[in-house]
């Protein structure tokens, strides 16, 4: 358990890495602290710190840096959210206020926003679809024996997949297939579907011979509608924090960005409304760490906004920053869907 001054004093050098990235000794400390105490009662409580963990030396620097365990209790008990300045609410308020042709160009936005106004990456994910429902789908003829398959869904959204004509089929042929999936699919669930379209298969294979090829891009259309889509951006924001000794692991970070599948679990929430992954709760070879809030958008279910950044993130403000952000972007999305639906 930690004394109140031990308290104060792993607070402040946290707050000093964040601001200035240096290892910080007792008599710097002394100016900073909200107490007054020797700058003796400093080194002897920076020494009960680092025996249990929070601080630790950095090189041969007489100097403090916090642990990741020192973040770890931080976060977990010392952090207080910072509340937004007015100007800055309002301009995420007036930037979420634009038109918007589907929820994927609003989810789109909010990572371009938070990623501007934090210099950080941000993450952001659409909302799980399972009330969204299939309107049909559609056919494109493309010329040269191609033509775009289109799913078109009750929020709007519209995935498409260009599919190569065998020479022995004809264009009224895949009408009647479209037809026919239409007649199985429309007004169901997307969670729904994929059993309906292997329940058609029959019925397509009586129009085409070779009906698998067909079926295929209609489960890959699917997949896409129904995978939560992921927006990154900021991604050349981790150049601001590279040191000279640090080109690997930020080639490692960004491989990670770069990977989908493992970025989408790195984000995963497990329910709660704010979550601190320091760096190594992932890979402690990173050096960074990543703030999650999750939003619900009053329709679909819950999303996800987050900041990747380093460990010595400005955290109160980060946190501070997606508690505002997810409470306007939840408005945001079911402003969008009450238009939408009348």
């Amino acid at each position: 358990m930690l004394t109140d001054r031990q308290l104060s004093i792993l607070k402040a050098i946290i707050q000093n890495y964040t601001d200035v990235g240096q290892p910080i000794g007792s008599k710097k400390l002394q100016e900073q602290l909200p107490i007054h105490v020797s700058s003796a009662t400093i080194r002897n409580e920076m020494a009960a710190l680092e025996r249990q963990g929070f601080i630790m030396k950095q090189h041969s620097s007489s100097g403090r840096i916090p642990s990741l365990e020192g973040y770890r209790y931080y976060v977990d008990n010392l952090l207080e959210p910072d509340k937004l300045d007015c100007n800055v609410v309002s301009r995420i308020r007036k930037s979420l206020n634009n038109e918007f042709a589907k929820v994927d160009d609003i989810v789109a936005l909010s990572a371009q926003l938070l990623s501007q106004m934090t210099n950080y990456v941000a993450i952001s994910l659409k909302p799980c679809s399972n009330d969204v429902v299939v309107e049909g789908f559609r056919l494109v003829p493309l010329g040269n024996q191609q033509v775009m398959v289109l799913l078109v869904t009750s929020d709007g959204s519209v995935e498409n997949q260009i599919f190569s004509i065998p020479e022995n089929i004809h264009g009224d042929q895949l009408e009647a297939v479209i037809r026919l999936i239409n007649e199985e699919v429309v007004g169901l669930p997307l969670s729904e579907v994929s059993e309906h379209l292997i329940k058609a298969i029959p019925q397509v294979s009586s129009y085409l011979r070779d009906s698998n090829d067909f079926i295929e891009t209609f489960g890959n259309i699917l997949d896409k509608a129904v995978r939560e889509h992921m927006y990154v951006s900021g991604k050349h924001n981790v150049l601001d924090f590279v040191q000279d000794d640090d080109l690997e692991k930020v080639k490692s970070l960004y491989s990670l960005i770069d990977r989908p599948t493992d970025l989408r679990k790195l984000v995963k929430s497990n329910g709660e409304d704010v979550a601190v992954k320091i760096n190594d709760d992932h890979d402690s070879a990173l050096n960074y760490s990543l703030v999650s809030a999750t939003y619900d958008d009053g329709n679909h279910g819950h999303g996800l906004i987050a900041i990747l950044g380093p460990t010595n993130m400005h955290y109160s403000q980060v946190i501070g920053m997606l508690d505002t952000f997810r409470d306007e972007l939840s408005k945001r999305l079911i402003n969008y869907y009450r238009n939408f639906n009348e």
